[in-house]
């Protein structure tokens, strides 16, 4: 992550439905927006994508 602008540089993930996950990551990171938008929005249910809002939470 840009520390600067909160955008998110790279992403690998490694567990059940990441491909499901990544496509969500790879559009906020095309549309250069922050991990903030991943950490704070309201994901569609029930999805795995849905644990991205607290991956986003540690940061």
């Amino acid at each position: 992550m840009d520390t600067q602008t909160g955008r998110i540089l790279g992403c690998t993930l490694f567990c059940h439905a990441a491909g499901e996950m990544i496509s969500t990551v790879q559009m906020v990171m095309l549309a250069q927006m922050p991990y903030t938008v991943l950490r704070d929005g309201v994901l569609t249910h029930p999805t795995m994508t849905e644990g991205l809002n607290l991956l986003f939470t540690k940061l």
